[in-house]
């Protein structure tokens, strides 16, 4: 999972996710037949917040051979290396990355935009996959939007850190997560130059053992 490092809580969260937070096994599934109606076989992918390369890996299995996982977490990416040898996982400290714009046919934004909890960095994430997306690539972006439930209501009143947005919430480990507004994600896309063309929610696991309703955007990159 990636995060800006210069926000109020960049810093904090960074060191979370070098340490405790390397530690957890992410939960957040691939939909194949999703994957595969909007991203074909030859696709350069991106696997952007790839944590230990549990997706690359996934996605390498399928039989899509260019793919690419990149994280801000140097622990994360040792452990992704150390689980998956042949995988190419590349740690980075800043945006933006390395490619050139337009290297890559598809991006994976997976449960990534949860653990980044502030808008300007939510931002800055889906500018720079804009930016190293081709025309009409595509982003598949699966995140947790806002939940109704009694438990998520109250973790948004309560454990809700200072200054952050509703949404939210600090869990028991100090890990901070948040929720998204479905309009306000989806406005995100739209100025950044992408036009959602799917949409589909289902229930999903999470980190601490419940479940959630997730929200899967297929957004394409419109011609500059």
């Amino acid at each position: 999972m990636t995060r800006s490092a210069h926000t109020p809580h960049g810093a904090r969260l960074r060191a979370y996710w070098e340490t405790t937070g390397a530690a957890h096994t992410f939960t957040h599934p691939l939909d194949t037949e999703l994957l595969a109606r909007h991203v074909p076989a030859g696709a350069a992918i991106l696997d952007y917040g790839c944590g230990y390369g549990r997706l690359t890996a996934e996605l390498t299995a399928l039989g899509y051979a260019d793919v690419r996982g990149v994280d801000r977490s140097a622990a994360l990416v040792a452990r992704g290396r150390a689980d998956h040898p042949g995988l190419r996982l590349t740690h980075f400290e800043r945006l933006p990355l390395s490619f050139a714009a337009g290297s890559f046919d598809a991006a994976l934004l997976f449960a990534v935009l949860t653990c980044v909890p502030e808008d300007g960095a939510q931002a800055e994430t889906v500018a720079e996959l804009a930016r190293l997306l081709r025309p009409g690539g595509v982003l598949y972006l699966s995140d947790v939007p806002l939940q109704d439930d009694p438990h998520h209501r109250r973790s948004y009143r309560e454990r809700r850190p200072e200054g952050g947005a509703y949404g939210t919430f600090e869990i028991e480990d100090g890990g901070v997560f948040r929720h998204q507004d479905p309009a306000r994600l989806r406005e995100s896309l739209e100025r950044a130059g992408f036009e959602v063309a799917e949409e589909r929610e289902d229930a999903v696991p999470t980190l601490d053992g419940r479940s959630v309703v997730r929200l899967q955007l297929i957004a394409r990159r419109t011609a500059d």
